[in-house]
């Protein structure tokens, strides 16, 4: 008979609540749960394609090891003798620089790639990080990082309570959200507009979330940062600016507006070709909202100047006054995070603590550009990258110049990667090591409900027992952090989790903050629940969380009341303690556990979202630094740009509902209809160059040349072409034999990795000048 289980989908941010129908050990179906505390049964195409993906049969079901130069099938313990003979023998002749590691896309959508990554790297000691953030979120993390002092401090926009959506470069329609997790954003924006409210969508695709808007405006790519400017000037200058509450914990207020006084509407008008009157209007209309929120995504941050626009969001929501306000943009509170503290000056966020090897990037968040890891391989000397492990990760396809990367790969001594397929960037490895499908992992959310638009907590177990002979994906990471340490065979694989643990309880009972101060570790860890060391290392974070029991009084050493901080959190009224405030639905349950969690299968809905500050700050003033010294030198830079020569032709890349980067290619449920790799044109560039719709065009950028068929559109506005990301999946030697039938081009080999937002080192894969040529 069939049966059914919850399953939380990690297929994008949305993270709805699934119900799944299982045979035997088969999900045949995949619908909406309806009882979810957040998506309440909303489900897109991608979750509804589930079971197909779980049973794709090009997922590897063995580890491969590299012998004789091919990739054969092997033992787990093949695999990780592979890795232990290797690794270790490398960082010891040629030092811990000489092992990089790349953590792709997918690593945030599981629970394996946000516990063990960052045991991996302190335990190699290398510098050499390169993750999906510079192709994609950075500029926010280094904006928020440098306005608030915390680059995961983002405000997300409080969809379901304000009057005025301002949206740019963002199409949530087709991607549900991003560093916004909110299922059924589409449904959202209906109800926003239902309720009497304001959506306004900045972008030069009239995409399915522009048709949805009250008004659409549509700039010349990259402008974003000009439009913010000149939107945040214009507020200054007529007296539209109230930041209200906010003001007490900002500085850099007056500064502002001077460093602002170029960008006047009619200044900035002719570079982003909009007219000055449609500025105004528009900053005019954000101030006389009741409630506001600016929100800007993956369009308005993988620009030239994303860092500086994704710090003007936020420079508009403060001083609207919208800034930590319902209705406005507030900050989350996930349930493993950590617990509100006292207000205070914090360390500060800084920038370019180290440089790459090569060129000499700076530093983000720990993080070097992955543009630059090519070169990073490619270079003799010391410090060069002579092993890899890549995790999640198809930087060949994601990361500028794909062949460049592609022959770099190929010349390493030793690379790892952790990957269900054998794909673009995996089939250069020495050792794949393959993660079991989605219905077989267990699944809690740990990065989105830090964006999430709810207060809200869930865990599903797996679905479907682990498949004979293979390894759960947490054990696979554990015994992966063992290998590369040199302790492989010597220490069992819990030990790992039971280390972390060991460490996160000695910093606390040590923080003098902290309500388990003084209190015995070792006492503290045997009270942890959870069948194996991720829930237990689940059941750590939800207890010393702002929502957890922190053990209960069985843990505390000085009989402080249960959820009762040293000093007073965030920024609560005083005498309003966390426990209670921060939405416990029963207190006769008592704090979060990971055994309170698994008696709510469907999510334990922890309220909405309520302001924070100040006690989140954490820079070196205790305020908000709105004019912090990294972006006042950056904008000369943008003032340069109201006089620049636009150039005629630009690419802007595009999402389909039915995608996810390059992951979703080889499921043919996903595949077919609108989701397919073409270059769009409106008709007047089409008639000017000659193209045809269903005729083909080569495109030429820095990087090379592209030959892609034509689709005709108005969608796009005149002088911009879109192609989407995540194709050109024709490479010998992959296992993707959906994907291989309808390859299509890879959009990143236009660029050769030179064009980059040089704050937090983003590669530009939007706007930038391509020339277009039909061919016969």
């Amino acid at each position: 008979m069939p049966r059914t289980a919850p399953r939380i989908c990690p297929l994008c941010e949305a993270t709805c609540g699934l119900t799944l129908t299982i045979e035997g050990t088969t999900v045949t179906g995949a619908r909406g749960d309806r009882d979810d505390v957040f998506s309440r049964g909303f489900i897109c195409p991608k979750g509804a394609a589930f079971g197909a993906l779980d049973a794709d049969p090009d997922r590897l079901r063995t580890p491969l090891v590299r012998r004789d130069g091919r990739l054969r099938r092997a033992t787990w313990e093949e695999a990780y003798d592979a890795i232990a003979a290797a690794v270790p023998t490398l960082v010891r002749e040629h030092g811990a620089q000489s092992v990089g590691v790349v953590l792709g896309n997918p690593n945030v959508h599981t629970m394996a790639g946000a516990l063990y990554p960052p045991l991996l790297v302190g335990v190699l000691g290398t510098r050499n990080l390169f993750t999906a953030s510079t192709l994609d979120q950075m500029p926010k993390h280094v904006s928020s990082g440098l306005l608030f002092g915390d680059p995961f401090a983002i405000p997300v926009p409080d969809l379901d309570r304000t009057d005025f959506l301002l949206l740019l470069g963002a199409n949530p329609v087709e991607s549900n959200g991003s560093l916004c997790t909110a299922p059924d954003f589409p449904g959202r924006l209906k109800a926003l507009r239902a309720r009497g409210g304001t959506l306004v969508v900045v972008d030069p695709r009239r995409t399915r979330t522009a048709r949805l808007a009250d008004r659409h405006l549509a700039p010349r790519p990259g402008s974003d940062a000009l439009l913010l400017a000149a939107l945040a000037h214009t507020l200054l200058a007529e007296g539209l600016s109230v930041p209200g509450a906010l003001a007490r914990h900002t500085e850099g207020l007056r500064e502002l507006g001077a460093a602002l006084g170029s960008f006047t509407p009619e200044a900035v008008a002719p570079a982003c070709d909009l007219t000055a009157a449609e500025i105004r209007t528009l900053a005019r209309d954000l101030a006389a909202a009741p409630t506001a929120a600016v929100y800007g995504r993956i369009g308005s941050c993988t620009v030239e100047y994303g860092t500086l626009a994704s710090w003007l969001v936020d420079v508009l929501n403060i001083l609207t006054g919208n800034l930590d306000r319902p209705g406005g943009a507030l900050f989350p509170l996930p349930a493993t995070g950590p617990r509100p503290r006292t207000a205070g000056p914090g360390r500060g966020f800084a920038l370019g603590r180290w440089h790459s090897r090569v060129s000499g990037h700076p530093e983000a968040k720990s993080e070097l550009p992955i543009a630059a890891l090519a070169e990073e391989i490619e270079t003799p000397g010391p410090g060069r990258i002579r092993a890899l492990i890549a995790i999640a990760a198809n930087p060949v396809l994601s990361a500028p110049d794909g062949r460049r990367l592609d022959a770099a790969l190929a010349g390493l001594d030793f690379m790892v990667s952790v990957d269900p397929y054998l794909n673009e960037t995996s089939r250069h490895a020495h050792v794949v090591l393959p993660p079991p499908p989605p219905s077989q992992s267990a699944h809690h959310d740990f990065a989105f409900n830090g964006f999430a638009i709810r207060n809200q907590v869930r865990y599903t177990r797996p679905a479907v027992p682990l498949e004979a002979g293979r390894l759960d994906e947490c054990d696979i990471h554990a015994r992966l952090v063992l290998a590369v340490s040199g302790t492989y065979g010597a220490t069992e694989p819990s030990d790992v989790d039971e280390t972390a643990i060991q460490s996160a309880l000695a910093r606390e009972t040590a923080d003098r903050r902290s309500p388990l101060h003084g209190a015995d570790p070792a006492r503290l860890a045997g009270l942890l629940t959870g069948e194996n060391g991720p829930e237990r290392r689940l059941d750590l974070m939800l207890r010393l969380g702002p929502y957890g029991d922190l053990f209960g009084a069985a843990g505390l050493p000085d009989g402080r009341a249960e959820g009762q901080p040293d000093g007073q959190p965030d920024g609560l009224p005083d005498g309003s303690a966390y426990g209670s405030v921060y939405g416990r639905p029963d207190r006769s349950e008592g704090g979060l556990s990971l055994e309170r969690l698994l008696a709510h299968p469907h999510g334990i809905d922890l309220g909405p979202l309520r302001p924070r500050l100040p006690g989140l700050l954490r820079t070196r003033s205790g305020r908000i630094e709105l004019l912090p010294d990294p972006i006042a030198a950056e904008l000369p830079r943008l003032r340069a740009a109201l006089t620049g020569r636009p150039a005629a032709l630009v690419l802007v890349g595009r999402r389909h509902l039915r995608s996810n980067n390059s992951w979703l290619h080889n499921v043919p449920a996903l595949t077919g209809g609108s989701n397919r790799c073409t270059l769009q044109v409106h008709p007047r560039d089409a008639e000017r160059i000659g193209l045809a719709d269903g005729g083909r065009a080569r495109v030429t950028a820095d990087g090379g040349s592209l030959e892609v068929p034509v689709e005709v559109t108005d969608a796009v506005r005149a002088g911009v072409v879109s192609l989407p990301h995540g194709w050109g999946h024709d490479r010998d030697g992959t296992r993707l034999a959906v994907a291989a039938a309808e390859p299509g081009v890879n959009v990143n080999q236009l660029l050769d990795g030179t064009r980059l937002d040089p704050l937090s080192g983003t590669a530009v894969l939007n706007g930038f000048p391509v020339e277009l040529a039909p061919l016969p």
